[in-house]
């Protein structure tokens, strides 16, 4: 069982469902606002069924790390998990590959919340933004868990809230109640309507089904403070339902509305749908929606990789000063190291050219699942698995599989593949070279059954 720190007892227990609405606030962000018009135009139609597929696989992968949070609940999650079953070099790449793909992926997300404020004070630099929000966030780890965690919840219910009302509109406006929308679009019913671009379209899309769903990780961080931690399950089951309940029926009002090719990616297709039916104040409404949703989501993933970074730290795979606390709980050195490494992502978002930085940050989200098929590979090496539990684990592998392949079908996202394989090729050989470094302990040696599917004795 993990030892718990005198900083770490001071923080609140949460209850099932209020993990769930923290993972929902660390999960619904601009990659679904956004994301989900790629998706329609790659997809058309079957865009519904990649988010569904999204879904379970995701389910697949937070019961795995739920299940494995409940045998022997680690601070360090997955990459603790990693460790105990292969080996040091797993925890070690684990940690890093999602320290820096987080870190990428926040340079992004910082400069779409500058450039939706920019929508309302045009004269205004985007680094300004970018550093403010940046400073805010940076506000929110400092001032404690219990500020996180409200601030998270409000943010999570506003977010909730803002899809649940473009649900009613567009309900609304297609039965004539709302708007002065003329669209006349039929229900596809053929092969070729449902998957207008084929299998080969329906393919790309998934990963940005699972971008929609992307925050299991943080769940998985926040999992060892529940009062009762055979909850996890239950809270990672409702807030994916939830999640998939209204991501499948506001895309698919969406695609009522409007024929999928008229939507464009350089929109969110819930602003396209809904200026097609004239209702006033879309833009302002959303461009609100799109800063509270990319805002909360930073915080979230800030919260992630200062944890991480500190439990790397503690485990000397990383300088030991950044496991160093301030007080109780504040872990400054690391969140330093983070801001400093914000600043730097900030100035590559500005600096490199748009399409180029567009690459890299797809690259960092295709990262993240590499976390995700290293969370089923300890699964079925740390526990006794059901049948039901491996035909699950084989089944989480393949969608995620598929959700990294799939990238390679489509010109928008191959570029990104391509980029997180070299980013993975120099996290191995930095891991190649830290294993001369460490000491010959049992724990530095990897687990004697090679098998990714076999269990550690």
């Amino acid at each position: 069982m993990m030892k718990t720190k005198a900083g770490e007892q001071s923080e609140k227990k949460l209850r099932w469902w209020e993990l769930s609405l923290l993972g929902v606030a660390g999960t619904i962000g601009t990659g679904f606002f956004l994301g989900s018009s790629i998706a329609i135009d790659m997809a058309g139609p079957s865009v519904l069924l990649a988010f569904a597929l999204a879904a379970v696989g995701t389910y697949f992968v937070f019961e795995a790390l739920a299940k494995m949070t409940i045998a022997d609940p680690q601070k360090g999650s997955f990459r603790s998990y990693a460790k105990n079953a292969y080996g040091r070099w797993a925890g070690f790449s684990s940690g890093w590959v999602y320290w820096l793909s987080e870190m990428l992926i926040m340079g992004s997300q910082m400069t779409a919340l500058s450039i939706f404020t920019r929508f309302w004070f045009p004269n205004i630099p985007l680094w300004v933004f970018a550093c403010v929000y940046a400073a805010l966030g940076i506000l929110v780890i400092l001032v404690g868990t219990k500020s996180f965690d409200r601030v998270e919840n409000l943010l999570a219910v506003l977010k909730i809230a803002a899809i649940l009302m473009f649900i009613i509109l567009a309900a609304l406006a297609l039965f004539g109640i709302l708007g002065e929308g003329t669209a006349n679009v039929t229900t596809p019913r053929t092969y070729g309507s449902i998957f207008p671009n084929g299998i080969t379209g329906l393919l790309p899309a998934f990963i940005y089904g699972f971008y929609g769903f992307a925050g299991i990780e943080i769940m998985g961080l926040l999992a060892v403070r529940l009062k009762n931690m055979k909850d996890a399950p239950k809270s990672g089951k409702v807030m994916l339902f939830v999640l998939a309940i209204i991501y499948i029926a506001s895309v698919g009002l969406a695609l009522l509305m409007v024929s999928w090719n008229d939507f464009t990616i350089e929109q969110s297709p819930f602003v396209t749908a809904l200026n097609a039916f004239n209702i006033p104040y879309v833009n302002h409404f959303f461009n609100g929606v799109f800063i509270i949703a990319g805002f909360s989501t930073m915080v979230a993933s800030l919260f992630a990789v200062i944890r991480i970074l500190v439990t790397l730290a503690e485990d000397h795979d990383a300088p030991t000063v950044f496991s160093k606390r301030v007080g109780k709980s504040i872990a400054l050195p690391a969140i330093g190291l983070t801001a400093a490494g914000m600043v730097v992502s900030i100035i590559l978002a500005i600096v490199i050219p748009g399409r180029l930085y567009e690459y890299v940050t797809t690259a960092a989200g295709i990262m993240l699942l590499y976390n995700w098929l290293f969370i089923l590979g300890s699964f079925g090496r740390l526990l006794d698995l059901t049948t039901k539990d491996k035909i699950k684990q084989m089944l989480g592998f393949i969608l995620v599989l598929l959700g990294v392949i799939g990238t390679v079908f489509h010109t928008t996202s191959r570029p990104g593949f391509f980029i997180s394989l070299a980013f993975i090729v120099v996290v191995a050989i930095v891991t190649l070279i830290m294993r001369h470094f460490w000491k010959k302990s049992q724990d530095d040696q990897p687990p004697d059954q090679p098998s990714l599917f076999s269990k550690v004795k």
